[in-house]
């Protein structure tokens, strides 16, 4: 549920309006050829849990089975994955607030990013009973708003309903260009956007790792998240494209407010954009929470800087989650020079460092099936099947999709020439800062430590 739940958030309750105004219904596809990569990846996790089962997840097993090295590029791969997410949630949440005419006229963009980045930090600096006690509230309403929403597009399109003039069902598909009006390319091209909506999913090895029996529930949680896509992913997309033309969707609005709004149900859009503001509130939420406290541990193994490191009276790591914050800012400046293209900015780095986090994941386990190979461990019966071949495969996807952030028009090209060579170089270089002060001797024989 924690990776479901975190899942589900900005990059599918934003990202696929605009990604369906371009591509059209062939992001169905892109949902799907994505998704088979992403249950690689956690399924590849899942047996390293089951192996040995570790709160630190991917960060303890890139330390075990490739390195320090490892261990060092997966913490930071994460840390820009969640920082860089929290900027988009903010950039959304501006978005969704500019749904009612009030503030699209009298607020500029940057200033709600800004109090929405404030309100959440307030929220996690209070203390994490707080903290986790609104989370469970947004994943309920967002969960459960999606289910609701699900039953009544399936409900509108059984009955025939016209969904703002439109009659709903195959023929929205058919009639506009079918799967792929724009040709296929528009399918590969968006598919950096599709592998952020699908970040978070690889928390569940967090989650199972702390579980009281690990072995027995990292099976079932993996394989309960292929139905779980099949639904929440694929199915809401599906049934989008059934319901309006694709052209009907935009960046600017979230595509299930889009449709409430047309069906003509007073207030259910207006309904709609609180819970999908709640769902970005809650993505934030989590991204401030979980760098904070990545950071504190690698500022305890000597890979973070050591403020990073500082712990309230409450138990609250300020240090780390001040110094995702302070990226925050950096979103709000973006949200201010450049407000209609905030969103697609900052979720560029966050793809790059999601899909840093995946392939240090696929690269560890190659390692562990190689050491299996060799008669040092044992696999468990819970396996990736078809590994290395699986794992060598999903690396050369992870890093196609890295070259089709580049082909993303004047952003991409942005990207890829010039923010990747900077994050590398910053990697390389803090490599040599602190390679010198590593003390692992933090970490017990668990790995527990940096997730």
């Amino acid at each position: 549920m924690i990776g479901i739940g975190g899942a589900i958030g900005t990059g599918l309750f934003l990202g696929a309006g605009g990604r369906l105004h371009d591509a059209g219904p062939s992001l169905i596809f892109s949902y799907a050829i994505c998704g088979v990569f992403a249950l690689f990846v956690v399924r590849a996790l899942g047996e390293m849990v089951v192996h040995r089962p570790s709160s630190g997840a991917f960060v303890s097993y890139a330390r075990e089975f490739v390195g320090e090295k490892g261990a060092y590029a997966a913490g930071w791969f994460h840390f820009l994955n969640w920082s860089t997410t929290v900027v988009a949630d903010s950039t959304a949440i501006a978005l969704y607030f500019h749904y009612w005419g009030f503030f699209s006229d009298n607020v500029p963009q940057w200033l709600i990013a800004l109090v929405a980045l404030v309100v959440v930090l307030v929220v996690n600096l209070v203390g994490v009973a707080l903290f986790g006690e609104l989370e469970f509230w947004f994943a309920i309403i967002k969960v459960a708003a999606l289910v609701i929403f699900m039953l009544i597009a399936i409900g509108v399109i059984v009955s025939g309903h016209h969904v703002g003039g439109t009659a709903p069902g195959f023929s929205v598909i058919s009639d506009n260009g079918g799967f792929f009006p724009q040709g296929a390319w528009p399918m590969f091209a968006l598919m950096q956007g599709v592998v952020f909506a699908y970040a978070s999913m690889e928390l569940v090895g967090v989650a199972a790792g702390e579980t009281p029996e690990p072995r027995k529930v990292m099976p079932k949680v993996v394989n309960s998240i292929i139905w779980r896509i099949a639904i929440f992913y694929i199915g809401s997309v599906v049934l989008l494209c059934m319901l309006l033309p694709y052209t009907s969707f935009g960046s600017g609005e979230s595509p299930f407010v889009t449709v409430l709004s047309k069906l003509g149900v007073t207030g259910a859009g207006d309904v709609m954009n609180v819970v999908v503001i709640t769902a970005a509130a809650s993505s934030m939420n989590s991204g401030l929470y979980s760098t904070g406290r990545v950071l504190r541990s690698m500022s305890l193994a000597g890979t973070a800087p050591r403020f990073t490191g500082l712990m309230s009276k409450t138990h609250v790591p300020y240090g780390g989650i001040a110094a995702t914050a302070a990226v925050g800012i950096l979103g709000v400046v973006v949200n201010y020079l450049q407000p209609g293209k905030a969103f697609e900015i900052v979720l560029n780095l966050a793809s790059v460092g999601i899909i840093g986090v995946w392939s240090m994941i696929m690269i560890s386990h190659l390692m562990f099936v190689r050491k299996a190979r060799r008669g040092e461990i044992e696999r468990p019966g819970f396996r990736l099947g078809g590994a290395p071949v699986i794992n060598i495969v999903t690396l050369v996807f992870l890093a196609a999709v890295l070259v089709l952030i580049g082909t993303d028009g004047d952003i991409g090209t942005w990207t890829i020439c010039l923010a990747l060579p900077l994050v590398a170089a910053a990697m390389v270089g803090g490599w040599f800062v602190v390679r010198g002060r590593i003390d692992s001797s933090v970490f017990d024989d668990e790995g527990s430590g940096v997730a």
